[in-house]
């Protein structure tokens, strides 16, 4: 089953460029969920949520459409002291969702800095372990990781790993598919070299993909689909609207190639 959507949906920019402006803003995720079957919550990156939040969520979108949820930066990213309680209190925040049968998986997006190390492995294991039962995606940011033996690393802990498209810069990761669990992913973050590091997070995903530059990715996402038994497809490059316009252009090319 292939899953495609954009990385958030709440964004002012995309009123007028992908909501109608009669449309009210608390009505956005209902007008998304007929279009697209699944999202991809960032804003969990930047704070914690209350459980309630994810239950309204659900409440707004029809039987069969999935939340993936990036986890918390404490987790990913600063990893302090008080780390054991912020990995509760994110795995409590999702269980309206798991509940409702709406949840999807947990996208754990790290750093540049986090390398290849055996320290970073284990913590790798403690952090799918502290997530119990919840299905876990790995994004890396360091081109280290992209190797045979991570991807085993990965199968045998059971953890999922993030496919990316975005600028092939030396340290960034390359456009490799491959399915490390029951869930193959794939993130869209755009190709602006120009902006990649002198941008902010806005201007940075600025990109719209052509055609024939989606049309690269079809037997990618083909061969994830025949790996795993769910496959994820998110836009990321949701300057201006941009993502869902790339997104509805992949479901349309999937459903042509592979009779999705």
């Amino acid at each position: 089953m292939i899953h495609i959507g954009t990385s958030g949906f709440k964004f002012d920019d995309w009123k007028g460029a992908f909501y109608p402006p009669e449309v009210p803003q608390q009505r956005w995720l209902e007008y998304y969920a007929k279009r697209f079957n699944c999202v991809e919550v960032n804003s969990t990156y930047y704070r914690l949520v209350h459980p309630r939040t994810f239950f309204y969520m659900a409440e707004k979108v029809p039987a069969g459409f999935e939340f993936t949820v990036k986890a918390y930066g404490g987790l990913t990213h600063e990893r302090g002291e008080e780390s054991g309680a912020d990995f509760q209190a994110f795995v409590d925040s999702l269980q309206p969702l798991v509940e409702a049968h709406k949840f999807g998986c947990v996208l754990a997006q790290f750093p540049n800095r986090f390398h290849n190390t055996e320290e970073n492995r284990r913590y790798l294991v403690e952090f799918k372990e502290r997530l119990g039962a919840l299905p876990t995606v790995i994004e890396f940011r360091s081109r280290e990781w992209a190797q045979e033996s991570v991807f085993d690393f990965l199968r045998a802990q059971g953890i999922g790993y993030c496919a990316v498209d975005e600028p092939q810069f030396r340290s960034l990761v390359p456009p490799i598919a491959v399915a490390t669990s029951a869930i193959g992913y794939v993130r869209f973050h755009g190709r602006n070299y120009e902006k990649w590091w002198k941008g902010d997070n806005k201007t940075r995903y600025d990109y719209l993909y052509s055609e024939d530059e989606l049309r690269e990715w079809v037997p990618k996402v083909e061969q994830l689909n025949d790996q795993a038994e769910r496959v994820y497809v998110f836009f990321n490059n949701c300057y201006a609207g941009k993502a869902a316009t790339n997104a509805a252009q992949m479901k349309e090319l999937l459903q042509k190639e592979l009779g999705m």
